[in-house]
Parts: structure tokens; C-alpha cells; sequence
């Protein structure tokens, strides 16, 4: 693809000349405002674009938007979940001080967030995809949500408050539905869109056309896949998320033919399925009647199809079962984890590069501030786990990609550091509006507007909090501070345990070095850097907070 190694080895293309009239707030008669899209996927990793260097995956559609626009290498959530993910994108803020702490929260839909300062100003907005906030959305002129975590197949929506379920297959349908927005808008008044997928998020199921599409394929692995976590404190080994242990057969390998699964739910539902071991049967209950479930939503059609795809899967399983080590058995299960995840990543990319040919139709691409993202980093059997959660950087990363000719020169990557609750005083800043005090994220149109050079009095660090324990995956709660060179994490509530890691020497967190005298002025150092954050973000007892949890299906 052309330009494509520039973007990859950090080749600067010469900048383009930037009017920051573009950019401003004007009256009818004078300068538009932008359009703004916001896309962002579920569970996207920088391990799986192209664009970020990554040989799992070719994204050239993302890669077309690094391409023509920035890169932000160094983008950071402040807690790497869905819901509070989201909730910090709206609202410009902290999870303690939105609200969002976890899944099982309702989002109070009444508080300030950037599409309703958009809209007051005059721009038609819309919200379509994946909420996952638990309340109906507030502050669009439009909404088509799906149902919790949704679906992939004949997925579920409620549209501007009425159910509908839709046919066909959800990534492609969100897009249908985004095209929609775009030819029936008010044509007088700029737009700003949030086009949320489903998609990569748990199970990973495939589109029709990507059925097989791997199946040849052997995907490198990590080099620390089969990880024992030594020199690491007990929350890296107390996890849930193994590939090798962890990963449920039927959802999320898909390791059951028809006539098994059929089976398996006439036991499950008969109350003669084993319940010796009882989190194995919660498990293996939970994941055969959601696999049950999402298998009955698709046609005959699309369920032959899928079984003849999955056959011979299920066929070298039964033939491995009991005959390979665990060893054997985790490397392959690995296998069939990308073949699914990157399968479903070609949708994505496939619909995103929809959506920007739509707009060039048009004739609104090159006035429209599109942001690529996700709600957070993933696991791709870094460390041999999938899931998220962690502070650690495969997962506390998030992709952001930004194409605005107008003001953004095309193919730039930048190292300042970003954070998810930057997007929204962004795209108000941008939209010429006055970014509200109690923000606390920071506008990046200074980043965006100086070629990617970081801009005097920039943050040094950023900060991390995850509640979401006891629940899914049993990740500890943690919270900490990431700096260019060095990690700091506390481990807290049922333990008390610190985490260090130089990051030029460990970029892959092998090794604490909290307590190695070596360190002991990086360590006083990142405490000092901590305690000054916390204070900054309103952040200083979090260990004296008490959170309940809920452990539902749809926290998956």
C-alpha cells in the first residue's frame, strides 16, 4: 500500500500548511464547523493494526487513516473496561468523578457530556453501536443502541426508545445504520456521530464472508505466552484469563457441534449436568447457553455455513483431547483465538473503509474530524491471556487515529501522552466552543495542530483506576501511573502489594522491580509523581472506597 512503510517507520510527510480558522467556532456566513465522527470498536488492540506495526492483521482502511492523519503511539485509558471507558469518553473525566466505575453502574445520563454541548451549539448528533452504559442516551438527535454487549448475528437494537431486531450481521449493520444518519441529516447543520462496533468484543464470531478466511494461516506467538509470572506479585497469578485454562470451549472457541450443543442444553436444562465442581459448571453453563443462544440467532443458512467452517476445528480437538500436554494444548487454543479475533477485525476495517467512502461520495470527508479508536487495549495472548482489565500496557494502550486535512497534516505520529478523557474537550475545543472548566482531560488541538510535537507544559504521566473486583477474570483492583519510562502500580483491597517496571529496559512488564535497590529513587520518585496526579484528579483515598459488584452475564 502506498506511503504505508512511511507511516509504519514513523516518516514524518512534510506538513501541510494548517489554518486554524478551520477550527474555529464561527457564525453562519463564515468558516464551517467540522463534522465529527468518533468510531470506536470494542477490545481493538494496537497488536492488531497494521498501522501500528502490527503482522497478525492488514488493516488497510485504518492504515489509510494513519496514513492521511496522526497516530498517537502513547494513548492511555484511565480504566480498561468497557462502560467506564465510555463514560470517560462523554464526559471529559475520571470514572470517580462521572460515576462509571464498573459494568453494573448506570450511567447518569444527565450530567454534562460533549455530544450535548455539540448539540446546544447546533450540531444534528447521533449515537449508534454499542453503548453499554446501562441508561437510555441523552443529548441526540438519534440513537440506535445495541442491547448490552449485543450480538453478531440478527442483532438487537432500541432506536430512539423502540425495540428492533435487525438481520444480518452487526458490524455491517451499524454501518448500514451510520450511512442512514448521513443521507437523512439536516444538510444546513454540521454532524457529529459516535459509530460504536461491537466488534472485536467476546466471542469473536466471524461475518459470513470471513468464515475460514485464517484457516491456513499460523500466527506468530507472543514470546511470553506461556508466562509462569515469576518476579510478579499474586494479582498477575490469581487472574482468570488464561487462553490455556480459561477460555470456555463452546463460546469462545466454538468446540461443539449442533447435536452436542443441543445436548448439552437439554442436560443444563434438565438439572443433570454435573455440579461437582460448581465454578466449572457455572462456567460450562454459562457458556453453552450463551453459545446456544447466539448460534440460534442466525438463519439456517448462515448456521450450515457456520458448521461446516467450525467442523474440522471441532474434529482436531476431539482427536487432541487427552493426547497433547497443556503446553500443546494452550499454543493451539491461541491459534483458533486469532483466527476468530482477526477475522473479525477484517469487518471492522472492511466498514470503516465503507463509512470514509461514503463520505468522499459526498463530498464531507475532508470536512470531517474522524477519531479511530477503541474503549480500551487487549490481551492477545501477551502474558498467555486474553481479556483486559490490567495496567498493563497491552491493554492500558488504546489506539487513536485523527484525519482532518484541514488542520492535522497527513501521516504524523506523535509520542504525547494521550488519554481517552482528552477526546471530549477535543471535539468541543475544536468545534469552537469554550472546553468546561470541570474537564479533566486536555484538548489535544495543540498536539493535532503542531505536526504531533508535544507542546510545552504537556502531562509527564498519566492515571489509572480499576475497581471491577471480586467479578469477571478476577483482576485486583489497582490503581497507578504511567510516565514515559516507568510504571507504578498498587494492588489493593483483599492484598497490598506495589509494581515497578522500567519500561525502556521491560517494555513487556516481566519484571517488578519495586523493591531492587537499584530503584529506590525511581521508586521514591514515581510515589511523589502518584501522590501529585491523585491530587490533581480528585483521586486521594482510593483505597478507602468500597465498591459492590455485580457478576451478570452481560459483564462479559
Amino acid at each position: 500500500m502506498k506511503n504505508l512503510d512511511s507511516v509504519r517507520c514513523g516518516v514524518r510527510y512534510a506538513a501541510v500548511p494548517l489554518t486554524l480558522a478551520a477550527l474555529a467556532g464561527c457564525s453562519e456566513g463564515r468558516t464551517k464547523r467540522p463534522n465529527i465522527i468518533v468510531m470506536m470498536t470494542d477490545d481493538h488492540t494496537t497488536q492488531a493494526m497494521s498501522c501500528y506495526g502490527s503482522l497478525l492483521v492488514e488493516t488497510p482502511n485504518l492504515d489509510r487513516l494513519a496514513r492521511e492523519g496522526m497516530l498517537f503511539e502513547s494513548c492511555y485509558v484511565p480504566n480498561a473496561i468497557s462502560g467506564p471507558s465510555r463514560a470517560c469518553i462523554l464526559t471529559g473525566k475520571y470514572s470517580h468523578v462521572n460515576g462509571f466505575t464498573d459494568n453494573s453502574r448506570t450511567f447518569d445520563g444527565d450530567q454534562q457530556t460533549f455530544p450535548k454541548l455539540l448539540h446546544d451549539a447546533g450540531y444534528q448528533t447521533a449515537m449508534i453501536g454499542k453503548w453499554h452504559l446501562n441508561s437510555d442516551p441523552q443529548g441526540f438527535d438519534f440513537w440506535s443502541i445495541l442491547v448490552g454487549q449485543g450480538e453478531y448475528y440478527s442483532p438487537l437494537f432500541v432506536e430512539n426508545g423502540e425495540e428492533r431486531t435487525e438481520p444480518g450481521y452487526v458490524t455491517d449493520i451499524i454501518t448500514d445504520k451510520a450511512i442512514g444518519f448521513l443521507e437523512r441529516r439536516d444538510k444546513s447543520r454540521p454532524f457529529a456521530m459516535l459509530y460504536y462496533h461491537k466488534a472485536p468484543h467476546r466471542n469473536w464470531m466471524p461475518a459470513q464472508r470471513h468464515l475460514g478466511v485464517n484457516d491456513d494461516r499460523v500466527f506468530p506467538e507472543p514470546f511470553n505466552l506461556l508466562d509462569d509470572y515469576s518476579g510478579r506479585g499474586s494479582a498477575a497469578r490469581g487472574q482468570a484469563m488464561e487462553i490455556g485454562r480459561d477460555m470456555w470451549p463452546e463460546w469462545d472457541l466454538k468446540l461443539m457441534t449442533p447435536e452436542q450443543l443441543a445436548q448439552s442444553y437439554e442436560l443444563e436444562t434438565s438439572g443433570d449436568a454435573n455440579k461437582d465442581d460448581v465454578s466449572r459448571a457455572n462456567d460450562w453453563r454459562s457458556s453453552v447457553m450463551q453459545y446456544q443462544a447466539a448460534y440460534n440467532r442466525m438463519t439456517p443458512e448462515e448456521r450450515a455455513n457456520w458448521d461446516r467452517a467450525y467442523a474440522p476445528r471441532i474434529a482436531e480437538y476431539e482427536r487432541m483431547k487427552g493426547r497433547v500436554s497443556q503446553e500443546e494444548l494452550t499454543r493451539w487454543k491461541y491459534q483458533q483465538y486469532m483466527k476468530d479475533y482477526c477475522a473479525v477485525i477484517k469487518g471492522v476495517d472492511e466498514n470503516v473503509g465503507r463509512l470514509l467512502d461514503y463520505l468522499e461520495e459526498i463530498g464531507e470527508l475532508d470536512n470531517t474530524i474522524i477519531v479511530y479508536t477503541s474503549d480500551q487495549g487487549f490481551f492477545l495472548g501477551e502474558h498467555g491471556w486474553f481479556d483486559k482489565r490490567f495496567m498493563y500496557e497491552e491493554c492500558q494502550r488504546t489506539p487513536l487515529l485523527v484525519r482532518y486535512p484541514k488542520a492535522v497534516a497527513a501521516g504524523v505520529r506523535t509520542r504525547a501522552l494521550a488519554m481517552n478523557i482528552d477526546l471530549a474537550p477535543t471535539f468541543v475545543d475544536m468545534a469552537g466552543l469554550e472546553v468546561p472548566a470541570d474537564m479533566q482531560g486536555r484538548s489535544l488541538k495543540d498536539v493535532l495542530t503542531s505536526g504531533g510535537k508535544t507542546p510545552e507544559a504537556w502531562r509527564t504521566g498519566v492515571y489509572y483506576h480499576y475497581y471491577e473486583y471480586p467479578s469477571w477474570h478476577s483482576v485486583k483492583r489497582h490503581y497507578g501511573i504511567r510516565t514515559n519510562d516507568y510504571k507504578l502500580i498498587h494492588f489493593y483491597n483483599d492484598v497490598d502489594e506495589w509494581e515497578l517496571y522500567d519500561l525502556k529496559k521491560d517494555p513487556h512488564e516481566m519484571c517488578n522491580v519495586y523493591n531492587d535497590p537499584e530503584y529506590a529513587a525511581v521508586r521514591s520518585d514515581m510515589h511523589a509523581r502518584l501522590e501529585k496526579l491523585q491530587q490533581e484528579c480528585g483521586d486521594t483515598d482510593p483505597c478507602e472506597r468500597e465498591y459492590e459488584f455485580f457478576r451478570g452475564a452481560d459483564q462479559l
